[in-house]
């Protein structure tokens, strides 16, 4: 049984940072590398994306905020260099998808998932060094958001744009005519709650308490208290399949959500909102105590690969639930999944984690660095863990 305290997440939340601080950096072209194998070679050409920028600059940011180190800031103002110079669209506003290594613009659409990482990231980045030009770029973000993305008819946001914010069909996640998601959704609510913990808006707390009532009536299945992935306009779902980890995240994070508002009322329903959707993400459990990626009730497929990421928000997402319970089952899965991840995910070999397992408990030697695989899942569950059993 691995050591379930707050020491001993502390300790990997440090090993996560230490890896990403020496083979993160790009010392020739600035910033972070796009991709470095799982030889902990970079892939010097590989284009650098939004998602894993502001990711990176929250991670940094947040390390420095807990742990007080400057190398950790540095990292940040790294990133946050890397953010402003490249991804921002002079012309437009918002941010782009990709840019290559040079810095130069790549992918140039309007994806709202991006923008929305580029958010969390700025906010967390003001948290700690109160610069305000980069509490002004988050805020440029949140009304750009507004303008374009908002529905103001069926609620939430839409999922993407062109460049100019003009009507793209190419949603990089889906296809019209389903151009809202869980995905943008969750993590869209996930950066304004950021952004208010720092700049207490009133427009911005309404937005965010609208959007979490969105996703509680619209994305949330009331049958199955999972989360459905694809909607239209109106909120018709595109297909049932469950994904478990976003589910048991969400548990965890939309809980936040209404703390943070400081919405009694908003904090009740999530309340039970979140029990019952950590319940129903257990059903994903396998006997080893990892969650299974996905389910398809029509096809009754289930995908029973293990993620780095599912990993790190089941840990964070059942301890949660035994929080708001103290029922004992909650804790001993947070445990199991702690166990998981410390035998089978954390690479002793090549450092931080193995981004898929197999069902067998065989890793999948991929990229320890790439597009989507980044410090935020892990990190921030360590973190997580170390405040709730009890940082100093």
């Amino acid at each position: 049984m691995a050591a379930f305290t707050p020491e001993a997440f502390k300790k990997e939340f440090i090993a996560i940072l230490d890896y990403w601080e020496k083979y993160g950096p790009d010392p020739e072209k600035g910033g972070f590398y796009g991709r470095v194998n799982y030889e902990n070679q970079p892939v010097k050409d590989s284009a650098r994306s939004v998602v894993l920028t502001g990711r990176l600059l929250w991670t940094f940011s947040l390390a420095h905020r807990l742990l007080k180190e400057t190398k950790y800031l540095t990292l940040a103002d790294r990133a946050y260099q890397q953010l402003v110079k490249s991804f921002f669209d002079p012309e437009y506003g918002g941010v782009y998808w990709s840019v290559n290594a040079d810095g130069s613009p790549l992918e140039t659409k309007k994806q709202i998932y991006g923008n929305a990482f580029a958010m969390y990231g700025l906010a967390e980045y003001y948290r700690v060094t109160h610069f305000k030009p980069a509490l002004e770029k988050a805020q440029s973000l949140f009304e750009i958001i507004e303008k374009h993305a908002f529905d103001p008819v069926n609620g939430g946001y839409r999922e993407a744009f062109a460049r100019d914010w003009s009507t793209t069909d190419d949603y990089i996640l889906s296809k019209s005519p389903w151009n809202k998601s869980m995905n943008t959704h969750l993590h869209l609510v996930e950066a304004y709650t950021n952004l208010y913990s720092v700049w207490p808006d009133a427009k911005l707390k309404k937005q965010t308490a609208g959007m979490l009532d969105a996703i509680i009536t619209h994305i949330v299945n009331p049958k199955t208290e999972t989360m459905q992935l694809f909607f239209d306009e109106q909120w018709k779902a595109k297909d049932q399949i469950v994904s478990f980890g976003h589910d048991i995240e969400a548990s965890w994070l939309l809980f936040e959500t209404a703390e943070i508002l400081h919405d009694e009322k908003l904090i009740a329903r999530m309340k039970k909102k979140s029990i019952a959707m950590a319940t129903a993400a257990s059903k994903g459990l396998g006997k080893d105590g990892a969650l299974n990626y996905e389910y398809d009730p029509e096809t009754k497929h289930t995908q029973t690969d293990r993620s780095w990421w599912v990993a790190a928000e089941q840990l964070v997402g059942f301890y949660n639930a035994y929080q708001l319970t103290k029922d004992p089952q909650f804790k001993t899965k947070a445990e199991k999944s702690w166990d998981y991840i410390v035998n089978e995910f954390v690479d002793n070999d090549k450092g931080e984690w193995f981004g898929t397992v197999k069902e067998d408990g065989t890793p999948v030697k991929g990229d320890k660095i790439n597009f989507w695989k980044c410090p935020y899942h892990n990190a921030r569950a360590c973190a997580e863990m170390w405040r709730r059993l009890g940082k100093a």
